[in-house]
């Protein structure tokens, strides 16, 4: 309990936990705009196959010896497919100009002319899109998996930052990492804007990703070490609700920004204000006092204290009281912390594995779900606008879930019900497209709730010295699965039902795993994996004490007074 005092004794969650929590906030307003902004960027516009005449068809020559042509004058060149419009990939190797008769067609299959790839690009419908990537650089026909290579990367660039931006955070603190992340950020994303090619895109991307698991991992770390235990569910949720309503202001950029330039950069200039004013911010002081910062610490508090209202007390507060608060904790913690740590105990190599698991599951079968978009063939911007309206509901059910039912419950309970209802929508045909439609939004919504779920659980039960290093590992297990995705859809073209039943199955199975992960409902942040570890103790006797109906009162008190 020792550093839960020492914020109490400073204020609990006063003026500077305000402050700082609105601040800390700001990013995940705009965090969405990056993690879907590829529905957008990458959307494909309708299109054909480009015409350049020759010199036999100089009658039918614009300026500049192209086209555009009409429909009926396209018909010699390009031929119809199985919905009767004009062919995206194929034209006729010459042209048909019998077919411009008067109900012009083919007598029998063999009678068909012979047909070759598009030859000289693509033209674009530019109604919707003024540009994207795929009109950018013909990401069509036989170019269309590098569409989802390029989600991907991205993927793999929040995977790799998982990894290493968040063993830096726990070694130079989260104000130092969240500062070179978001100026990492908005410069990746800038010059990604002006990518002369797509390989080049793809690595600005990896930049943005990698950079963009640095600003959320500290972002949340941040505040749940600035804040007291009571405050903890109230506070994430409504960072929860931030990010939602940046999905929502994502449609809206996207629906007046049509150029993929500018609608990267409108996404992106935000992070530079994050940059500057985050100069500002204190270091946690919760860190600084596990990695025996203690003179520093003692600094922040006091400023703590004063923008609190509660001078006095701050200045009462000496390096020998925090010493003393704090005494049992910092007994256990070495000079350096590694990713092998959470495998040091049998305990926290359970702990570990169930909740990598979890991870890879929300990762895999949210951005399944959420990176296309278009596949559910309505208007693109409304349908994210609904994806991102189901969220308001779902965070706010999942409030109570976390208040009154715990965090085990809710994660559990949200992945089963996302499953089945993936599950579900296999079976229902495409034809009935808002019933289609209506049922990805709930499953959505409540991968939503597992992952606002999520991001709380596992701040809860990993303590304070590998937290971030944790939080790397199980949010690789994300990516990982986020990277997946995209590949899995593409099996899709060949087993149209595979993706959706692994989404569905995947989340089904997770939602078992985390019933076995550690309750953590009010109680207090773990400092130190000693400190875990008797907390699972606690737990198992608390189990036995129920099994063999022993009268708990007494019990718990006793134990929960050990494990804190």
């Amino acid at each position: 309990m020792g550093f839960a005092d020492l914020l109490e004794t400073v204020g609990g969650f006063g003026k500077f936990q305000v402050i700082h929590v609105v601040l800390l906030t700001v990013p995940s307003l705009f965090m969405a705009s990056h993690n879907l902004l590829q529905n957008f960027v990458a959307a494909v516009p309708d299109h054909r196959c480009r015409v350049r005449l020759d010199a036999n068809t100089s009658g039918y020559l614009n300026a500049t010896g192209e086209e555009p042509l009409g429909r009926d004058l396209l018909r010699a060149f390009v031929p119809l497919d199985q919905d009767g419009r004009p062919d995206k990939c194929r034209m006729y190797t010459a042209p048909q100009w019998q077919l411009l008769a008067a109900n012009g067609t083919w007598g029998n299959w063999s009678d068909q002319p012979d047909t070759q790839p598009c030859a000289d690009g693509w033209v674009y419908d530019r109604s919707q899109f003024t540009a994207t990537i795929v009109t950018e650089w013909d990401l069509v026909c036989g170019q269309k998996s590098l569409k989802r290579m390029a989600q991907s990367i991205y993927m793999a660039g929040l995977l790799i930052g998982a990894i290493v931006l968040g063993s830096l955070s726990d070694k130079y603190g989260r104000r130092n990492l969240l500062l070179w992340s978001s100026f990492q950020l908005a410069v990746s994303g800038i010059c990604g804007m002006f990518s002369p090619s797509f390989p080049l895109f793809c690595f600005g991307r990896f930049l943005c990703g990698m950079a963009l698991s640095g600003v959320l991992g500290n972002t949340y770390f941040y505040v749940l070490e600035l804040i007291p235990t009571r405050t903890r569910t109230s506070v994430i949720t409504c960072m929860n609700y931030v990010y939602t309503f940046g999905q929502l202001l994502l449609a809206g950029v996207a629906f007046c920004v049509r150029d993929w330039h500018w609608l990267q950069c409108a996404v992106t200039l935000p992070f530079l204000l994050v940059f500057l004013y985050s100069w500002w911010l204190s270091e946690s002081a919760r860190w600084l006092i596990m990695n025996d910062k203690a003179d520093a610490a003692l600094k922040e508090l006091k400023k703590v204290a004063r923008l609190n209202g509660k001078e006095a007390e701050g200045e009462a507060l000496t390096i020998e009281i925090l010493r003393l608060k704090m005494e049992e904790d910092l007994s256990n913690v070495r000079e350096s912390y590694s990713l092998l740590d959470l495998f040091r105990t049998p305990e926290i190599r359970r702990l570990t594995f169930s909740s990598t698991f979890v991870w890879f599951a929300l990762g895999f079968s949210y951005y399944g779900l959420s990176i296309d978009l278009q596949g559910f063939g309505a208007n693109i911007y409304l349908i994210q606008v609904i994806f991102g309206a189901v969220d308001i509901p779902a965070q706010f059910i999942t409030f109570l879930l976390l208040n009154y039912m715990g965090r085990c419950f809710t994660q559990s309970s949200s992945f089963i019900l996302a499953g089945i209802i993936i599950l579900i929508n296999i079976f229902i045909p495409k034809e009935m497209q808002t019933l289609h439609t209506a049922l990805a939004a709930v499953g959505k919504g409540s991968l939503a709730a597992a992952y606002a779920c999520a991001y709380l659980h596992t701040a809860e039960f990993f303590p304070t010295v590998i937290r971030q290093t944790a939080l790397g590992m199980t949010s690789l297990a994300s990516r990982v699965g986020a990277f997946m995705a995209p590949i899995i859809r593409l099996i899709g073209d060949y087993v149209p039902f595979l993706p959706t039943a692994t989404y569905g199955g995947i989340a089904v199975l997770a939602g078992i795993v985390a019933i076995s992960l550690l309750e953590t409902r009010n109680i207090p942040l773990p400092d130190t994996i000693e400190e875990l570890e008797r907390r699972f103790k606690c737990a198992k006797q608390l189990k036995k004490a129920k099994r063999e109906d022993i009268p708990l009162h007494d019990t718990e008190i006793s134990l929960l007074k050990q494990s804190a």
